[in-house]
């Protein structure tokens, strides 16, 4: 087991600079990479707000103002040159605050926002909101897909289609196999799963549920997903994230060998991520995994999959 190990970790240091960059750990200097690493998983928000936030809640270490310059202040494993935001607000005009905060600020590539479908205004909001090319999507929860199933209604999500947008989905370890169920019915619909189903991260084996669930999402063409929230899958019921790629292997191999080199995205959930480990943790978890796959796979995880899954377009002075 240990030489296996370590035949593994010299492929990796290997291919990690073949992929432009190196495994070991970086300063500042060092960080610069030669191509993108865009996180398609963050959050931003400003409680100092006249109206407030209505998430996080007051009284959390997520109370506070957390903007674009703050995940760029982070020490990283390798810097981040782009972000996909997900708004977590419920709140429609908080997609509108997102969209200008963005603007002026070229390291936001895309939006994910926040529509309920089967509301009245979800049509118009949704033009409204998809004229400005950084709206690539809204999220929903597996709860709210399972109910468009049951209905069998599915005129909203169909809007998404006609706008050229994405839908990701959040929600347990059932949600990848509600996703497929979805994808079945409108291949059309780009659709992202996030955090590989939030499923519990331990030293057993992969639920086998959860492990169907992940390969029959993945049969469909038209859906990607997320490696995101490995080290929060880790932390439940107040365990401490381990910092180790081992760790995490049997999992991430499931989605990876189901996915393959083409449909996998780099995510971090950040801020919430934080509560399990630190920025330069989670993101050399995930790189290194990628890196043994080798260059041409990690440029796609760390940025060309996402452009083909949310179709964000370059921005001028990024990078």
């Amino acid at each position: 087991m240990n030489r296996r190990i370590s035949r593994r970790s010299v492929l990796a240091a290997g291919l990690c600079g073949t992929a432009g960059f190196s495994c070991s750990r970086l300063t500042a200097d060092e960080s610069k990479n030669d191509f993108d690493i865009i996180d398609c998983h963050t959050h931003f928000y400003d409680p100092a707000r006249a109206e407030g936030v209505p998430w996080p809640g007051k009284g959390t270490s997520l109370y506070r103002t957390v903007l674009p310059e703050h995940l760029r202040a982070l020490k990283q494993f390798r810097r981040v040159t782009g972000t996909v935001i997900v708004e977590a607000s419920p709140w429609v005009e908080d997609n509108a605050w997102l969209l200008d905060l963005a603007k002026d600020d070229p390291f936001v590539v895309g939006i994910i926002g926040n529509l309920t479908p089967g509301s009245t205004e979800f049509g118009k909001n949704l033009k409204r909101f998809a004229a400005n090319e950084l709206f690539r999507g809204i999220r929903l929860s597996s709860k709210s897909v399972a109910e468009c199933l049951d209905r069998n209604d599915f005129a909203d999500l169909n809007l998404l289609v006609d706008h050229d947008l994405t839908l990701d989905v959040n929600g347990g370890p059932e949600m990848p196999a509600i996703v497929a169920r979805l994808a079945v019915l409108l291949p059309e619909l780009r659709i992202v799963v996030n955090h590989i189903g939030n499923v519990r991260i331990t030293r057993d084996a992969p639920p086998k549920d959860w492990q169907l669930g992940i390969q029959s999402a993945a049969k469909q063409p038209s859906v990607f997903c997320k490696v995101s929230a490995l080290v929060e899958g880790a932390s439940r019921d107040g365990q401490q994230a381990p910092g180790e790629l081992d760790f995490y292997r049997p999992y991430v191999d499931v989605v990876w060998n189901a996915f393959g080199d083409d449909r996998v995205v780099y995510g971090s959930n950040w801020p919430v991520s934080e509560k399990a480990a630190d920025y330069e943790t989670l993101q050399r978890i995930a790189l290194q995994y990628a890196s043994e796959k080798g260059s041409e796979a990690t440029s796609k995880f760390c940025s060309l999959n996402s452009k083909r899954a949310y179709k964000w377009a370059d921005r001028p002075g990024r990078k």
